[in-house]
Protein backbone atom coordinates (compact mmCIF):
# COMPACT_ATOMS: atom_id res chain seq x y z
CA UNK A 1 0.00 0.00 0.00
CA UNK A 2 1.46 3.63 -1.05
CA UNK A 3 -0.56 5.51 1.55
CA UNK A 4 0.10 5.68 5.55
CA UNK A 5 -2.54 6.48 7.86
CA UNK A 6 -2.26 8.85 10.64
CA UNK A 7 -4.84 8.75 13.23
CA UNK A 8 -5.37 10.15 16.86
CA UNK A 9 -8.49 9.82 18.97
CA UNK A 10 -10.00 11.88 21.40
CA UNK A 11 -11.93 9.86 24.14
CA UNK A 12 -14.65 11.18 26.27
CA UNK A 13 -14.39 9.49 29.89
CA UNK A 14 -17.61 10.35 31.96
CA UNK A 15 -16.10 10.89 35.49
CA UNK A 16 -17.93 8.47 38.08
CA UNK A 17 -19.08 11.35 40.28
CA UNK A 18 -22.28 11.23 42.19
CA UNK A 19 -23.22 14.83 41.21
CA UNK A 20 -22.06 17.12 38.38
CA UNK A 21 -19.31 19.19 37.44
CA UNK A 22 -20.60 22.62 38.35
CA UNK A 23 -23.91 21.71 40.43
CA UNK A 24 -24.97 19.64 42.86
CA UNK A 25 -27.59 17.67 40.36
CA UNK A 26 -27.70 14.11 40.16
CA UNK A 27 -25.19 11.96 37.37
CA UNK A 28 -27.77 9.29 37.61
CA UNK A 29 -28.15 7.26 34.36
CA UNK A 30 -31.79 6.58 33.01
CA UNK A 31 -34.30 9.29 34.95
CA UNK A 32 -36.69 10.97 32.74
CA UNK A 33 -35.72 13.37 30.38
CA UNK A 34 -35.29 17.09 32.43
CA UNK A 35 -35.63 15.85 35.72
CA UNK A 36 -31.78 16.27 36.63
CA UNK A 37 -31.06 19.59 35.49
CA UNK A 38 -30.80 22.26 37.99
CA UNK A 39 -30.55 26.13 37.43
CA UNK A 40 -26.69 25.84 36.86
CA UNK A 41 -27.28 23.74 34.07
CA UNK A 42 -29.84 25.19 32.25
CA UNK A 43 -27.50 28.51 32.78
CA UNK A 44 -30.48 30.22 34.12
CA UNK A 45 -29.72 34.23 35.07
CA UNK A 46 -28.11 34.72 38.51
CA UNK A 47 -26.89 31.03 38.81
CA UNK A 48 -22.49 30.54 39.47
CA UNK A 49 -20.83 27.56 38.83
CA UNK A 50 -19.10 25.89 41.51
CA UNK A 51 -16.70 22.88 41.07
CA UNK A 52 -16.82 19.60 42.28
CA UNK A 53 -13.51 18.90 44.02
CA UNK A 54 -14.11 15.18 43.21
CA UNK A 55 -13.48 15.33 39.26
CA UNK A 56 -10.10 17.53 40.03
CA UNK A 57 -8.66 13.98 41.87
CA UNK A 58 -9.79 11.71 39.19
CA UNK A 59 -8.45 13.80 36.40
CA UNK A 60 -5.10 13.75 38.65
CA UNK A 61 -4.99 10.15 39.20
CA UNK A 62 -5.49 9.66 34.97
CA UNK A 63 -2.21 12.24 34.90
CA UNK A 64 -0.11 10.20 37.29
CA UNK A 65 -0.76 6.78 35.89
CA UNK A 66 0.01 7.79 32.42
CA UNK A 67 3.06 9.18 33.06
CA UNK A 68 1.68 12.38 32.49
CA UNK A 69 2.59 16.40 34.14
CA UNK A 70 -0.28 17.06 35.99
CA UNK A 71 -0.51 20.75 35.99
CA UNK A 72 -0.25 22.87 39.42
CA UNK A 73 -2.11 25.37 37.55
CA UNK A 74 -4.90 24.98 35.09
CA UNK A 75 -7.73 27.45 33.60
CA UNK A 76 -11.53 26.66 32.67
CA UNK A 77 -12.42 28.34 29.31
CA UNK A 78 -15.35 28.93 27.65
CA UNK A 79 -16.13 27.20 24.25
CA UNK A 80 -18.42 29.14 22.32
CA UNK A 81 -21.16 27.65 20.22
CA UNK A 82 -24.36 27.48 19.29
CA UNK A 83 -26.76 24.17 19.08
CA UNK A 84 -29.79 23.33 21.12
CA UNK A 85 -28.35 20.94 23.40
CA UNK A 86 -26.25 23.45 24.87
CA UNK A 87 -28.89 25.82 27.19
CA UNK A 88 -25.78 28.59 28.05
CA UNK A 89 -24.49 29.00 24.85
CA UNK A 90 -21.18 27.75 25.98
CA UNK A 91 -19.48 25.21 27.24
CA UNK A 92 -16.97 24.94 30.49
CA UNK A 93 -14.01 23.19 28.89
CA UNK A 94 -10.35 23.43 29.32
CA UNK A 95 -8.38 25.15 26.48
CA UNK A 96 -4.38 26.30 26.71
CA UNK A 97 -3.64 24.79 30.57
CA UNK A 98 -5.31 21.85 30.51
CA UNK A 99 -5.38 19.77 34.21
CA UNK A 100 -3.02 16.95 32.11
CA UNK A 101 -0.69 16.82 29.67
CA UNK A 102 2.47 15.33 27.68
CA UNK A 103 1.98 11.65 28.79
CA UNK A 104 1.92 8.36 26.86
CA UNK A 105 0.63 4.79 27.12
CA UNK A 106 2.11 1.55 25.52
CA UNK A 107 0.09 -0.76 23.55
CA UNK A 108 0.44 -4.44 22.79
CA UNK A 109 0.54 -5.22 18.89
CA UNK A 110 -0.64 -8.54 17.57
CA UNK A 111 2.82 -9.10 16.24
CA UNK A 112 4.48 -9.13 19.77
CA UNK A 113 5.36 -5.41 19.45
CA UNK A 114 4.66 -2.82 21.62
CA UNK A 115 3.90 0.63 20.41
CA UNK A 116 4.16 4.00 22.67
CA UNK A 117 1.32 6.33 22.03
CA UNK A 118 1.74 9.78 22.80
CA UNK A 119 -1.31 11.68 25.44
CA UNK A 120 -0.87 15.21 24.15
CA UNK A 121 -4.14 16.18 26.95
CA UNK A 122 -6.79 15.63 29.00
CA UNK A 123 -8.46 18.01 30.54
CA UNK A 124 -11.51 18.85 32.28
CA UNK A 125 -15.12 20.20 30.95
CA UNK A 126 -18.91 19.41 31.08
CA UNK A 127 -21.00 17.50 28.75
CA UNK A 128 -23.85 18.99 26.94
CA UNK A 129 -27.57 17.50 26.44
CA UNK A 130 -28.79 14.97 24.16
CA UNK A 131 -30.99 15.63 21.42
CA UNK A 132 -33.87 13.00 20.85
CA UNK A 133 -34.90 12.35 17.42
CA UNK A 134 -36.34 9.19 17.18
CA UNK A 135 -39.68 9.59 18.94
CA UNK A 136 -40.50 13.15 17.67
CA UNK A 137 -41.74 12.90 14.22
CA UNK A 138 -40.47 15.82 12.02
CA UNK A 139 -39.36 17.65 15.46
CA UNK A 140 -36.43 16.92 17.87
CA UNK A 141 -36.92 16.63 21.80
CA UNK A 142 -34.07 17.86 24.37
CA UNK A 143 -32.95 16.62 27.34
CA UNK A 144 -30.45 18.44 29.66
CA UNK A 145 -30.43 15.49 32.09
CA UNK A 146 -26.90 14.75 30.75
CA UNK A 147 -26.00 18.92 30.30
CA UNK A 148 -23.13 19.69 32.72
CA UNK A 149 -22.18 15.87 33.32
CA UNK A 150 -18.06 15.87 34.57
CA UNK A 151 -16.30 14.56 31.40
CA UNK A 152 -12.47 13.83 30.93
CA UNK A 153 -11.31 14.20 27.12
CA UNK A 154 -8.24 12.46 26.61
CA UNK A 155 -6.42 13.35 23.12
CA UNK A 156 -3.69 11.55 21.95
CA UNK A 157 -1.11 12.29 19.62
CA UNK A 158 -1.21 11.10 16.10
CA UNK A 159 0.67 8.26 16.23
CA UNK A 160 -1.78 5.21 15.41
CA UNK A 161 -1.55 3.63 11.90
CA UNK A 162 -4.05 1.63 11.49
CA UNK A 163 -7.64 0.83 12.94
CA UNK A 164 -6.17 -1.88 14.83
CA UNK A 165 -3.82 -0.03 16.44
CA UNK A 166 -6.71 2.17 17.27
CA UNK A 167 -8.94 0.17 18.93
CA UNK A 168 -5.52 -1.22 21.25
CA UNK A 169 -5.17 1.90 22.54
CA UNK A 170 -9.09 2.73 23.09
CA UNK A 171 -9.35 -0.52 25.10
CA UNK A 172 -6.20 0.40 27.04
CA UNK A 173 -7.50 3.40 28.10
CA UNK A 174 -10.93 2.19 28.73
CA UNK A 175 -9.58 -0.71 31.19
CA UNK A 176 -7.26 1.89 32.71
CA UNK A 177 -9.82 4.35 33.58
CA UNK A 178 -12.15 1.47 35.26
CA UNK A 179 -9.10 0.35 37.08
CA UNK A 180 -8.73 3.78 38.45
CA UNK A 181 -12.64 4.04 39.64
CA UNK A 182 -12.63 6.63 37.49
CA UNK A 183 -15.45 5.99 34.95
CA UNK A 184 -17.53 3.21 34.44
CA UNK A 185 -16.75 2.63 31.23
CA UNK A 186 -20.30 1.77 30.35
CA UNK A 187 -20.41 2.79 26.17
CA UNK A 188 -24.34 1.84 25.76
CA UNK A 189 -24.83 4.57 27.91
CA UNK A 190 -22.40 6.98 26.61
CA UNK A 191 -20.10 6.95 29.62
CA UNK A 192 -17.04 5.95 27.15
CA UNK A 193 -17.16 7.50 23.45
CA UNK A 194 -14.51 8.71 21.19
CA UNK A 195 -13.86 10.96 17.74
CA UNK A 196 -11.09 9.89 15.47
CA UNK A 197 -9.26 11.81 13.64
CA UNK A 198 -7.99 9.95 9.90
CA UNK A 199 -6.13 11.24 7.61
CA UNK A 200 -3.86 9.63 4.89
CA UNK A 201 -0.41 10.69 3.41
CA UNK A 202 1.83 9.01 0.49
CA UNK A 203 4.38 6.90 2.76
CA UNK A 204 7.68 8.66 3.33
CA UNK A 205 5.55 12.19 3.29
CA UNK A 206 6.01 14.13 6.38
CA UNK A 207 3.55 16.52 6.81
CA UNK A 208 0.19 15.46 7.93
CA UNK A 209 -2.74 14.68 5.05
CA UNK A 210 -6.20 16.69 5.52
CA UNK A 211 -7.97 14.90 8.54
CA UNK A 212 -11.60 14.24 9.04
CA UNK A 213 -13.11 13.67 12.69
CA UNK A 214 -15.27 11.07 13.17
CA UNK A 215 -18.21 12.06 16.42
CA UNK A 216 -19.14 9.77 18.79
CA UNK A 217 -18.24 6.56 18.23
CA UNK A 218 -19.48 4.39 21.44
CA UNK A 219 -17.85 0.49 20.79
CA UNK A 220 -14.66 -0.86 20.10
CA UNK A 221 -16.34 -1.93 16.73
CA UNK A 222 -17.62 0.24 15.57
CA UNK A 223 -14.23 2.27 15.83
CA UNK A 224 -12.37 -0.09 13.49
CA UNK A 225 -15.15 -0.09 11.05
CA UNK A 226 -15.31 3.33 11.22
CA UNK A 227 -11.84 4.47 10.83
CA UNK A 228 -11.31 0.82 7.70
CA UNK A 229 -14.37 2.87 6.02
CA UNK A 230 -12.82 6.51 6.07
CA UNK A 231 -9.39 5.02 5.29
CA UNK A 232 -11.15 3.83 2.04
CA UNK A 233 -13.12 6.89 1.09
CA UNK A 234 -10.42 9.12 1.63
CA UNK A 235 -7.99 6.60 -0.51
CA UNK A 236 -10.69 6.72 -3.83
CA UNK A 237 -11.12 10.77 -3.29
CA UNK A 238 -7.57 11.51 -3.92
CA UNK A 239 -6.98 8.75 -6.03
CA UNK A 240 -9.99 9.83 -8.11
CA UNK A 241 -8.34 13.87 -8.16
CA UNK A 242 -10.17 15.27 -5.64
CA UNK A 243 -8.97 16.34 -2.01
CA UNK A 244 -10.28 15.75 1.07
CA UNK A 245 -12.02 18.00 3.19
CA UNK A 246 -11.33 19.07 6.58
CA UNK A 247 -14.64 18.35 8.17
CA UNK A 248 -16.72 16.47 10.71
CA UNK A 249 -18.64 13.01 9.93
CA UNK A 250 -20.99 10.78 11.45
CA UNK A 251 -20.45 7.15 11.38
CA UNK A 252 -23.70 5.42 10.12
CA UNK A 253 -23.08 1.58 11.80
CA UNK A 254 -26.60 0.31 9.48
CA UNK A 255 -25.00 1.66 6.33
CA UNK A 256 -21.28 0.74 7.88
CA UNK A 257 -20.94 4.61 6.41
CA UNK A 258 -19.48 7.85 7.19
CA UNK A 259 -21.08 10.69 6.25
CA UNK A 260 -20.76 14.70 6.18
CA UNK A 261 -22.18 16.50 9.34
CA UNK A 262 -20.20 19.78 9.20
CA UNK A 263 -17.63 21.46 8.50
CA UNK A 264 -14.63 21.05 10.29
CA UNK A 265 -13.93 24.23 12.96
CA UNK A 266 -10.78 25.21 14.22
CA UNK A 267 -9.94 26.63 17.99
CA UNK A 268 -10.57 30.50 16.92
CA UNK A 269 -14.18 29.46 15.51
CA UNK A 270 -15.43 28.56 19.53
CA UNK A 271 -13.95 31.95 20.62
CA UNK A 272 -11.99 30.38 23.85
CA UNK A 273 -11.58 32.78 26.48
CA UNK A 274 -10.91 31.95 30.54
CA UNK A 275 -14.18 31.71 32.29
CA UNK A 276 -15.17 35.10 34.39
CA UNK A 277 -16.95 32.63 37.12
CA UNK A 278 -14.26 30.42 37.90
CA UNK A 279 -11.50 30.85 39.43
CA UNK A 280 -7.90 29.14 38.00
CA UNK A 281 -7.57 25.66 39.24
CA UNK A 282 -4.56 25.30 41.74
CA UNK A 283 -2.91 22.28 43.14
CA UNK A 284 0.40 22.15 45.49
CA UNK A 285 2.52 19.14 45.69
CA UNK A 286 1.08 18.16 48.75
CA UNK A 287 -2.06 17.26 47.11
CA UNK A 288 -0.40 15.59 44.00
CA UNK A 289 1.46 13.15 46.40
CA UNK A 290 -1.63 12.33 48.19
CA UNK A 291 -3.75 11.32 45.27
CA UNK A 292 -0.68 9.19 44.42
CA UNK A 293 -0.56 7.13 47.42
CA UNK A 294 -4.62 5.98 46.16
CA UNK A 295 -3.63 4.73 43.04
CA UNK A 296 -3.95 1.02 42.87
CA UNK A 297 -1.94 -1.41 40.96
CA UNK A 298 -1.67 -0.56 37.31
CA UNK A 299 -2.36 -2.85 34.59
CA UNK A 300 0.59 -3.51 33.10
CA UNK A 301 2.23 -3.67 36.52
CA UNK A 302 -0.30 -6.06 37.43
CA UNK A 303 0.20 -7.84 34.11
CA UNK A 304 4.31 -8.01 34.89
CA UNK A 305 3.66 -9.76 38.36
CA UNK A 306 0.89 -12.59 36.37
CA UNK A 307 4.26 -13.58 34.68
CA UNK A 308 6.15 -13.44 37.42
CA UNK A 309 4.32 -14.94 40.39
CA UNK A 310 2.31 -17.33 38.31
CA UNK A 311 4.58 -18.31 35.36
CA UNK A 312 1.98 -17.36 32.87
CA UNK A 313 2.85 -16.16 29.39
CA UNK A 314 2.60 -12.52 28.43
CA UNK A 315 -0.73 -13.83 26.41
CA UNK A 316 -2.23 -15.30 28.97
CA UNK A 317 -1.49 -12.21 31.71
CA UNK A 318 -2.39 -9.44 29.19
CA UNK A 319 -5.66 -11.11 28.70
CA UNK A 320 -6.65 -11.79 32.67
CA UNK A 321 -5.83 -7.73 33.35
CA UNK A 322 -7.77 -6.72 30.64
CA UNK A 323 -10.25 -5.52 33.45
CA UNK A 324 -9.79 -5.33 37.28
CA UNK A 325 -12.76 -7.97 37.78
CA UNK A 326 -11.52 -10.51 35.97
CA UNK A 327 -8.03 -9.97 37.30
CA UNK A 328 -9.08 -9.86 40.86
CA UNK A 329 -11.33 -13.10 40.31
CA UNK A 330 -8.24 -14.57 38.77
CA UNK A 331 -6.67 -14.16 41.51
CA UNK A 332 -9.42 -15.25 44.12
CA UNK A 333 -9.50 -18.45 41.78
CA UNK A 334 -5.73 -19.06 42.04
CA UNK A 335 -5.38 -18.71 46.07
CA UNK A 336 -8.64 -21.05 46.35
CA UNK A 337 -6.81 -23.39 44.34
CA UNK A 338 -3.90 -23.51 46.42
CA UNK A 339 -1.51 -21.42 43.97
CA UNK A 340 -2.31 -23.42 41.41
CA UNK A 341 -1.84 -20.37 38.45
CA UNK A 342 -1.37 -22.05 35.23
CA UNK A 343 -4.33 -23.75 35.87
CA UNK A 344 -6.79 -21.51 36.99
CA UNK A 345 -5.88 -19.13 34.09
CA UNK A 346 -6.84 -22.31 31.51
CA UNK A 347 -10.17 -22.43 33.76
CA UNK A 348 -10.63 -18.82 34.21
CA UNK A 349 -9.49 -17.81 29.60
CA UNK A 350 -11.11 -21.28 28.94
CA UNK A 351 -14.68 -22.68 30.26
CA UNK A 352 -15.75 -19.98 32.07
CA UNK A 353 -15.29 -17.07 29.50
CA UNK A 354 -16.41 -19.71 27.24
CA UNK A 355 -19.96 -19.65 29.14
CA UNK A 356 -19.69 -16.13 30.23
CA UNK A 357 -19.76 -15.04 26.47
CA UNK A 358 -22.19 -17.35 25.28
CA UNK A 359 -24.54 -16.33 28.23
CA UNK A 360 -23.82 -12.41 27.51
CA UNK A 361 -22.79 -12.39 31.15
CA UNK A 362 -20.01 -10.19 32.75
CA UNK A 363 -17.54 -11.85 35.21
CA UNK A 364 -19.53 -9.80 37.94
CA UNK A 365 -22.38 -11.69 37.71
CA UNK A 366 -20.38 -15.46 37.00
CA UNK A 367 -22.96 -17.85 38.53
CA UNK A 368 -19.75 -19.96 39.11
CA UNK A 369 -17.70 -17.76 42.57
CA UNK A 370 -14.03 -18.03 42.26
CA UNK A 371 -13.51 -19.64 45.82
CA UNK A 372 -15.45 -22.90 44.27
CA UNK A 373 -13.99 -22.79 41.04
CA UNK A 374 -10.62 -22.70 43.16
CA UNK A 375 -12.18 -25.75 45.19
CA UNK A 376 -13.04 -28.03 42.16
CA UNK A 377 -9.27 -27.27 40.98
CA UNK A 378 -7.95 -28.52 43.79
CA UNK A 379 -10.01 -31.62 43.23
CA UNK A 380 -8.30 -32.14 39.91
CA UNK A 381 -4.78 -31.30 41.65
CA UNK A 382 -4.97 -33.95 44.08
CA UNK A 383 -6.52 -36.84 41.13
CA UNK A 384 -10.23 -36.99 43.27
CA UNK A 385 -11.51 -36.05 39.28
CA UNK A 386 -10.32 -35.90 35.84
CA UNK A 387 -10.25 -32.92 33.44
CA UNK A 388 -12.92 -34.49 31.60
CA UNK A 389 -14.71 -34.92 34.68
CA UNK A 390 -14.30 -31.54 35.96
CA UNK A 391 -16.18 -30.33 32.44
CA UNK A 392 -18.84 -32.00 34.54
CA UNK A 393 -18.35 -30.84 37.67
CA UNK A 394 -18.10 -27.15 36.26
CA UNK A 395 -21.39 -27.35 34.24
CA UNK A 396 -23.20 -28.74 37.57
CA UNK A 397 -21.70 -25.29 39.43
CA UNK A 398 -23.09 -23.62 37.00
CA UNK A 399 -26.19 -25.02 37.30
CA UNK A 400 -26.01 -23.74 41.19
CA UNK A 401 -25.83 -27.85 42.31
CA UNK A 402 -23.54 -26.82 44.99
CA UNK A 403 -19.92 -26.63 45.42
CA UNK A 404 -17.60 -29.86 43.61
CA UNK A 405 -17.21 -31.58 46.77
CA UNK A 406 -21.18 -31.78 46.93
CA UNK A 407 -21.61 -32.59 42.84
CA UNK A 408 -18.30 -35.14 42.95
CA UNK A 409 -19.97 -37.08 45.90
CA UNK A 410 -23.94 -36.78 44.86
CA UNK A 411 -23.29 -37.90 40.92
CA UNK A 412 -20.48 -40.59 42.46
CA UNK A 413 -18.03 -38.53 40.04
CA UNK A 414 -15.16 -39.91 42.24
CA UNK A 415 -11.78 -40.85 39.87
CA UNK A 416 -10.56 -44.15 40.15
CA UNK A 417 -7.02 -44.31 41.28
CA UNK A 418 -7.13 -48.19 42.53
CA UNK A 419 -4.34 -49.72 40.02
CA UNK A 420 -5.39 -52.73 40.60
CA UNK A 421 -8.93 -52.27 39.93
CA UNK A 422 -7.58 -50.00 36.43
CA UNK A 423 -5.53 -53.02 35.69
CA UNK A 424 -8.17 -55.37 34.95
CA UNK A 425 -10.26 -52.97 33.40
CA UNK A 426 -7.36 -52.57 31.01
CA UNK A 427 -6.77 -56.48 30.64
CA UNK A 428 -10.35 -56.75 29.93
CA UNK A 429 -10.31 -54.53 27.57
CA UNK A 430 -6.91 -56.04 25.28
CA UNK A 431 -8.51 -59.78 25.91
CA UNK A 432 -11.71 -57.74 24.20
CA UNK A 433 -9.86 -56.73 21.01
CA UNK A 434 -7.14 -59.22 20.09
CA UNK A 435 -7.10 -57.56 16.50
CA UNK A 436 -5.92 -54.03 17.33
CA UNK A 437 -3.51 -55.41 19.96
CA UNK A 438 -1.34 -57.30 16.84
CA UNK A 439 -1.76 -54.28 15.00
CA UNK A 440 -0.54 -52.23 17.99
CA UNK A 441 3.04 -54.16 18.59
CA UNK A 442 3.17 -54.44 14.76
CA UNK A 443 3.99 -51.02 14.84
CA UNK A 444 0.77 -49.26 15.11
CA UNK A 445 1.41 -47.23 17.70
CA UNK A 446 -1.40 -44.73 17.57
CA UNK A 447 -3.79 -47.52 18.31
CA UNK A 448 -3.02 -46.65 22.22
CA UNK A 449 -5.37 -43.85 22.15
CA UNK A 450 -8.46 -46.20 20.51
CA UNK A 451 -6.87 -48.51 24.29
CA UNK A 452 -7.43 -45.53 26.39
CA UNK A 453 -10.55 -44.71 25.31
CA UNK A 454 -12.12 -48.03 25.75
CA UNK A 455 -11.02 -47.73 29.36
CA UNK A 456 -12.52 -44.10 29.85
CA UNK A 457 -15.84 -45.77 28.09
CA UNK A 458 -15.71 -48.94 30.81
CA UNK A 459 -15.26 -46.88 33.69
CA UNK A 460 -17.30 -43.63 32.60
CA UNK A 461 -14.38 -41.33 32.56
CA UNK A 462 -13.97 -42.19 35.84
CA UNK A 463 -10.43 -43.65 35.66
CA UNK A 464 -7.20 -41.95 36.17
CA UNK A 465 -5.69 -41.00 32.65
CA UNK A 466 -1.92 -40.70 33.87
CA UNK A 467 -2.44 -44.20 35.06
CA UNK A 468 -4.46 -45.87 32.40
CA UNK A 469 -1.53 -44.59 29.65
CA UNK A 470 0.81 -46.19 32.12
CA UNK A 471 -0.70 -49.79 32.67
CA UNK A 472 -1.60 -49.54 28.93
CA UNK A 473 1.82 -48.82 27.70
CA UNK A 474 3.06 -51.33 30.72
CA UNK A 475 1.01 -54.47 29.48
CA UNK A 476 1.43 -54.15 25.69
CA UNK A 477 4.77 -54.19 25.84
CA UNK A 478 5.07 -57.11 27.60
Amino acid sequence: MKWEVVIGLEIHAQLATKSKIFSGASTAYGAAPNTQACAVDLGLPGVLPVLNAGVVSMAAKFGLATHSAVAKRSVFARKNYFYPDLPKGYQISQFELPIVHDGYIDIDLENAETRRIGITRAHLEEDAGKSLHEDFHGETGIDLNRAGTPLLEIVSEPDMRSAREAVAYMKKIHALVRYLGICDGNMQEGSFRCDANVSIRPKGQEAFGTRAEIKNINSFRFVERAINYEIERQIDVIEGGGEVVQETRLYDADRDETRSMRSKEEANDYRYFPDPDLLPLEMDQAFIDAVEKTLPELPDAKRDRFIQAYDLSRYDASALTASRELADFFECTVEAAGGEGKLSANWVMGELSGLLNKEGRDISTSPVSPERLGGMLQRIKDGTISGKIAKQVFEAMWNDEGDADAIIEKKGLKQITDTGAIEKIVRDVLDANPRQVEQYKGGQEKLLGFFVGQVMKATQGKANPGEVNKILKGLLSA
